[in-house]
């Protein structure tokens, strides 16, 4: 029983010895290798996806297929960290009975008349989701934003039912409620 008290006291004390307090030297290097790892992994990647809905538009039923996918061919964006992201190619594709209606595929310079140039340098086409039909079109609202942050321009495609496509830049609501007053 002794030896076994006597055990875990050492374990212990070696534990504490391991996590305890490092100099800063120590702590620089560990952190110098991760941020060295993280730029020889390459570009990070966001997922992946494909979202099929079914919108009415006009009396009609139409099907959207909405597919993100990196696009190595697009410049790789870096951070100020120094954390660089590959940028993503969205395809859209509205259908209505079996016609295509529109197939097109959006990167960021899609929206570059829209979005601040220094903003776009940072940025990246983050997503494009089906969001209404209104009179007007089809509606899908899309992102260009810092990635991994809350920071983003909301921008809105709308799609006729000739398949015309026109762009704007979302107000924000910030700016809706300060015109209010």
């Amino acid at each position: 029983m002794k030896k076994l008290f006597w055990l875990s006291v050492g374990v212990t004390a070696l534990w504490l010895g391991a996590c305890g307090p490092s100099n800063k030297e120590d702590h620089a290097t560990r952190e110098a290798m991760m941020l060295d790892s993280i730029r020889r992994a390459g570009p990070q990647r966001m997922q992946v996806s494909e979202v099929k809905e079914k919108v009415t538009f006009q009396g009609k039923t139409y099907e959207s297929s909405v597919v993100r996918r990196p696009d190595e061919s697009l410049p790789v964006v870096t951070n100020e960290q120094g954390e660089s992201f590959m940028d993503n190619r969205i395809t859209l594709r509205l259908t209505q009975g079996g016609k295509v209606v529109l197939e097109k595929a959006f990167t960021k310079e899609t929206f570059a008349s829209l979005v601040n140039a220094k903003f776009m340098k940072y940025a990246i086409l983050e997503g494009l989701v089906l969001d209404e039909a209104t009179p007007q079109g089809i509606v899908y609202a899309a992102s260009v934003g810092y990635p991994q942050t809350d920071l983003y321009v909301p921008l809105r495609i709308t799609v006729s039912a000739s398949g015309k496509v026109s762009l704007a830049k979302e107000e924000l609501m910030e700016d809706w409620h300060d015109t209010e007053q």
